[in-house]
């Protein structure tokens, strides 16, 4: 496969009155085309920065202070806003969580969704409503005429997360950004939107970055997986490798406690709460609540090493 998007050292920081918020720092990663790379950690981690940052939306107080974005060969970082929105929505697509209110409530599902091809393509308004309709119907929306005359509010959430996957899937994009896209729908749903993604995007060979908690959404849609702890990698996998032997303390952690047919331990909690972003500890940021802690995981950052070809960890005491 062929990198499609290659993350170096990004440092994505918020400076607020209390002091610098040090959200993404210093992150590396790639995704290739037709993959499916899941993000995960618990809130607070970066995960949703990381997103927002690629897309180049930080806004202030918040900006990026170091790093480089490389999609399909261009620096995202270094480009005018203007060459920018030619890109989002077209070779870059969002679906964001709580999807109900980000869509604009004035105007219907049909307008909401054709102007996002219209914007990028120049379409007409009867090649915009054509190509509605074949994305409409592709997830599984039964009356796309109908459908189109609706409000958002008018929507279940469930639906309404449909139309964002309509918007985000118009162009064809080369990468779909999906940042907890089942937050709030109930279980049924939330497998209908996940397989609706994974048809979608293995019809048009896009790659994707999935954003969530859930370590379950990752197994079932995901060929590769990067943990985030505060702010920074602490282990990237493929999924196999991840839930059948993780390497750093953090990710055996959060395994643990996640129910598991296939084994009787009931899940255990991780110990301690997530570093207060104003003040992450110094060395591992996870050392406060490590069980393998030393004395230099306090005082050492290490460094995100590379195991093989597919795996990295940043921890001193790796299981090789």
């Amino acid at each position: 496969m062929n990198q499609l998007l290659e993350v170096v050292d990004l440092r994505t920081y918020f400076y607020t009155f209390r002091g610098v918020v040090r959200a993404v720092d210093g992150i590396s990663f790639t995704v290739n085309e037709g993959e499916s790379v899941g993000l995960v950690g618990e809130s607070g981690s970066g995960k949703t920065v990381t997103g927002m940052s690629i897309l180049n939306l930080i806004q202030a107080p918040g900006r990026i202070v170091q790093g480089q974005i490389i999609f399909s060969g261009q620096e995202l970082t270094r480009l005018p806003e203007s060459e920018l929105q030619k890109i989002r929505g077209k070779k870059i697509s969002a679906i964001f969580q709580n999807p109900r209110t980000a869509l604009n409530p004035l105007m219907k599902v049909g307008d909401l969704i054709d102007r996002v091809y219209r914007h990028h393509t120049g379409a007409s308004k009867s090649d915009a409503k054509q190509r509605r309709m074949e994305i409409l119907e592709r997830i599984a929306i039964s009356e796309p005429e109908r459908f189109s005359e609706r409000y958002p509010h008018q929507l279940s959430g469930g639906m309404c997360q449909r139309v964002f996957i309509g918007m985000a899937l118009m162009c064809n994009p080369e990468l779909v950004i999906a940042d907890e896209p089942t937050t709030g729908l109930d279980v049924t749903v939330q497998k209908q939107i996940l397989s609706l993604l994974t048809e979608e995007r293995q019809r048009i060979n896009a790659a994707q970055i999935l954003i969530t908690h859930d370590l379950g959404i990752v197994a079932e849609n995901c060929s590769r997986v990067i943990v985030l702890y505060g702010g920074k990698i602490m282990e990237i996998a493929s999924t196999l490798d991840l839930f059948g032997s993780p390497l750093h303390p953090y990710t055996k952690g959060l395994l643990a406690s996640i129910s598991r047919l296939d084994i009787d331990d009931k899940p255990k909690i991780l110990p301690g709460l997530v570093p207060n972003p104003l003040d992450i500890p110094s060395g591992c940021p996870f050392h406060p609540r490590c069980y393998r802690r030393e004395d230099k995981c306090m005082t050492m950052e290490p460094i995100l090493r590379i195991i093989n070809t597919n795996r990295q960890v940043a921890c001193h005491f790796y299981d090789a």
